[in-house]
């Protein structure tokens, strides 16, 4: 019940944002809002496979990126008026480019996670990275769409009866979608499947043993996975109105393990605490000196070494002392 009255103070802090930042004339921190929700979503399907599966994906941004090139080529078309080749016509429908970027993240996972799961370990973290590194240049080599510039979005895809091109109004739209990720991943986790993931990353011989087909199983999840992150990075196109290979390139993935770590591995809201504290960190940083890096490094070093466990953990022990505390 507690956690419940937590989670519900929480949402209703997050519903009011919008009007706080307004009242305190710092338009900026609703912009930062809006970014920590979608990297909060990108870090947490990655989580899902890495926290659960055990799976050490070092190309997941790869599927960031392709979610937000979805948006990005359909809008291009939209515009020109020439259909995607010479079939698809292009759109501006948030109906419409965030389910397929959903789909066409989903058949890249699907390609990639079933060459790169028949193998382990660090083999497994270099296919996944090489994989995304292809994709990093296949992009830049596509000047129809940019090249190494990237795509320019001429506007924020439309939802019937909004004003996307209000922020407030798209920071809610945000909210909205990742309240139902959340939700929606809490389920999976705790599911059947999510129980099978958890024993595949703890023995993936007994659960072999037992008659579950784990290889089967990693790849569903790796798929979920990848989805994910295509509707965050679906997401992110449309608030940046811009997308560009940087968003796949590998150190995009660094970014996404470091959320994850730095919120707490293996736990729900962990990923978006860890986007939270990254993005933070690395605007108030960046302020105070071009070597923001080499701080964040430092402060990740502390947290990583001292809650041992991430910011979740490090929450749960101070809640459980104050609980002893109250008693």
């Amino acid at each position: 019940m507690r956690n419940r009255i937590l989670a519900l103070l929480l949402i209703c802090v997050l519903i009011a944002l919008p009007t706080i930042t307004r009242e305190l004339g710092e338009a900026s921190l609703l912009a930062l809002a809006t970014r920590i929700l979608i990297y909060g979503m990108a870090a947490a399907s990655l989580n899902f496979i890495l926290g659960y599966g055990g799976m050490v994906s070092f190309g997941h941004a790869a599927f960031f990126g392709i979610g937000a090139y979805v948006v990005g080529i359909l809008a291009t078309h939209h515009a020109s008026g020439e259909p995607l080749f010479g079939i698809i016509p292009g759109t501006d429908q948030m109906l419409v480019t965030l389910p397929l970027a959903v789909l066409v993240a989903g058949a890249f996972a699907a390609a990639i996670g079933a060459l790169s799961l028949r193998t382990g370990g660090v083999q497994f973290i270099m296919i996944t990275l090489a994989f995304a590194q292809m994709l990093f240049f296949l992009f830049v080599s596509l000047k129809a769409y940019g090249g190494e510039d990237g795509i320019i979005i001429s506007r924020t895809n439309a939802l019937p009866g909004l004003n996307m091109r209000d922020k407030a109004t798209f920071y809610y739209v945000v909210l909205a979608i990742a309240v139902l990720f959340f939700f929606g991943l809490r389920r999976l986790t705790q599911s059947s499947f999510g129980t099978v993931i958890s024993g595949i990353r703890q023995n993936e011989r007994r659960m072999a043993a037992l008659g579950i087909p784990a290889y089967r199983y990693k790849l569903y999840a790796f798929i979920l996975s990848g989805m994910g992150a295509g509707l965050a990075g679906a997401l992110m196109a449309n608030f940046l109105r811009f997308a560009s290979p940087d968003m796949m390139h590998w150190t995009k993935s660094g970014e996404l393990m470091i959320m994850v770590i730095l919120g707490g591995v293996g736990t729900l809201f962990g990923p978006f605490l860890g986007a939270g504290a990254f993005l933070i960190l690395e605007t108030f940083l960046a302020e105070w000196s071009e070597n923001w890096p080499f701080a964040l490094g430092l402060i990740l070093l502390v947290v990583v070494l001292g809650t041992r466990g991430g910011l979740q953990a490090l929450i749960d022990r101070v809640t459980a002392l104050v609980r002893g505390g109250a008693k």
